[in-house]
């Protein structure tokens, strides 16, 4: 899983965990709904300033929204 997908993936459960819908969220992040939705579909990825700002809106740090949450199994070269 890309990081664009672990973003994806947190953001949806993070939101989710905090009762907002995507238009709530995008109305605090300043952000369009349809971009909010891109970004938890994976299609987009957002930059610094917009995780930031997404983090911001949801009350967590940005570094939540990009951590893996299961092991990242290292591939022999």
């Amino acid at each position: 899983m890309d990081l664009k997908e672990v973003m994806a993936t947190n953001l949806r459960r993070i939101r989710h965990v905090k009762k907002m819908t995507q238009e709530e969220l995008a109305d605090s992040a300043g952000l369009s709904v349809r971009y909010v939705g891109a970004i938890e579909r994976a299609d987009v990825s957002a930059s610094v300033t917009v995780l930031g700002r997404i983090a911001e809106a949801l009350g967590v740090e940005a570094t939540d929204l990009i951590k893996r949450t299961t092991p990242h199994a290292h591939r022999a070269r």
